[in-house]
């Protein structure tokens, strides 16, 4: 089979891209107008993408009974525990994001070289070559090279992030060492842009606060997502040809 060339494989990737962009394009172009479309209400599980979470557990453990005993080992509250245990079960998830961070680095290279090579002696060929071209040629000075190169880079980062929401959760799976894996996804929207906050991650059942609550911080493995659909987020960003053009231009 005949590979094509690199400028006919260029050609094809941009035109499938176009062409995929352009059904896009078409379906936001039949939605001009019109507020963006919340995501309907479904089972996290259901999910094409879902993927129960597995984790090393330890070794299970034989659960300790108290006969004729009104406590139960591991209860908030006397006669019932409020907190949310099993799949189904619903817990607030209190996100408070205050961070900042900033990063510098510079890189400097130069190197130079010379090369200087004389031949005044060729087995007796320089005084001929002497009289085919008597000003061209100075056996005393035959081969001479110079390079330089020279190198500077500098990066900077500046990151500057505070989120203070809060988010109901569903408890989605139970793992064997008791953990819980929990879902949590919020839409809002506020004329024509719609907000959304999903959050994913495994909690420990003993940090679930009497309150049914539990810190961002005591989320493992978190999955904390934060954007927006609708016209403003599609006027911050750049365009679809823009966007190839900084994929594939090389320079």
């Amino acid at each position: 089979m005949r590979r094509l060339p690199v400028s006919q494989q260029i050609v094809i990737g941009l035109a499938l891209t176009l062409s995929l962009g352009g059904c896009n394009a078409l379906s936001r172009l039949s939605q001009v107008g019109e507020p963006p479309a919340l995501t309907a209400i479904q089972d996290p599980t259901a999910a094409p993408n879902y993927q129960p979470v597995s984790l090393p557990q330890p070794t299970a453990r034989p659960m300790e009974r108290n006969p004729n005993s009104l406590w139960r080992t591991g209860a908030r509250a006397f006669f019932k525990d409020q907190r949310a245990s099993e799949v189904g079960d619903i817990l607030t998830v209190e996100i408070e994001l205050d961070d900042s961070a900033t990063i510098n680095n510079t890189t400097s290279r130069e190197r130079t070289a010379g090369e200087d090579a004389q031949l005044p002696a060729l087995l007796g060929y320089e005084t001929s070559l002497n009289r085919i071209l008597p000003q061209a040629i100075d056996p005393t000075d035959l081969i001479e090279g110079d390079s330089t190169s020279e190198y500077e880079g500098a990066g900077s980062i500046e990151r500057d992030e505070k989120i203070n929401v809060k988010v109901a959760a569903v408890i989605t799976q139970v793992l064997p060492n008791g953990n819980l894996v929990v879902h949590g996804r919020q839409e809002t929207r506020i004329n024509f842009e719609a907000r959304e906050l999903q959050i994913a991650g495994v909690i420990r059942p003993e940090d679930i606060t009497s309150a049914n609550t539990i810190p961002y911080e005591k989320v493992a493995e978190a999955r904390l997502a934060y954007g927006g659909r609708g016209q403003l987020t599609d006027f911050q960003q750049p365009r679809y040809g823009q966007q190839i053009f900084d994929i594939i231009f090389p320079f």
